[in-house]
């Protein structure tokens, strides 16, 4: 199962994606981190994404997926992913889309958490007092917030097309956005193994969402 998982920055994407990796056993790829590493590795291509950042220039659509297929090409993670805080335009989503299916995959649900700009607002106060954290204050956040949700829609669109987008509320406490969330997880789990993600059927079949199923069925 691949999962996309984002939301407005202090939503808690990072919180949630560790939890589902170690409850479904899944490798998490933040572009971020991903990023980082790469520089610290001082890589072939760490070192091109440093000029990059050095010459004060964003880190271009097609360097993020270039860095993202070199993981979802890695055969131990087929079908193992948590993408975090990606993809982040629509550029990207559909980059995603055309890399999975380069590899036989796909995403299976695409997690958006909800949280309004007041919550975001508490949250980074509370942070910041705990945290120390240089780069967190509400005129950051507020700013943080506005640029997201204006690059976001398009994505929810391309997602709900597809029947991928499933929102949750990020209002209530860890454990129950945690407990919401895994049960959309196992209910997209069942459903796979009801179908038989990975057989073909000999009946006619018709679309549900982004998959197929046998029409005489009562699965």
């Amino acid at each position: 199962m691949n999962i996309v998982i984002f939301g407005p920055p202090g939503a808690g994407k990072g919180t949630q994606s560790n939890l589902i990796v170690k409850k479904f056993k899944l490798h998490q790829l933040s572009t971020g981190e991903l990023l980082r590493r790469e520089i610290k590795n001082n890589t072939e291509f760490g070192q091109k994404i440093s000029t990059i950042i050095n010459q004060g220039n964003l880190v271009s659509d097609e360097v993020v997926g270039n860095l993202i297929e070199k993981h979802i090409s890695n055969k131990d993670y087929k079908n193992r992913l948590i993408f975090d805080g990606y993809p982040r335009n629509l550029v990207q989503a559909m980059n995603l889309d055309n890399i999975l299916k380069k590899y036989d995959q796909k995403v299976d649900i695409a997690l958006k958490l909800s949280v309004s700009l007041e919550t975001i607002k508490k949250r980074i106060i509370e942070r910041k007092n705990l945290e120390k954290r240089a780069d967190d204050s509400e005129q950051i956040a507020i700013k943080r917030y506005s640029t997201y949700e204006n690059n976001i829609k398009p994505i929810i669109d391309f997602y709900k097309k597809s029947d991928l987008l499933k929102e949750v509320n990020g209002e209530g406490s860890v454990t129950q956005i945690s407990d919401k969330i895994s049960g959309l997880i196992d209910g997209i789990k069942g459903w796979l193994y009801k179908i038989g993600q990975y057989k073909y059927a000999k009946y006619k079949f018709i679309n549900y969402g982004s998959y197929r199923r046998n029409k005489y069925s009562t699965k």
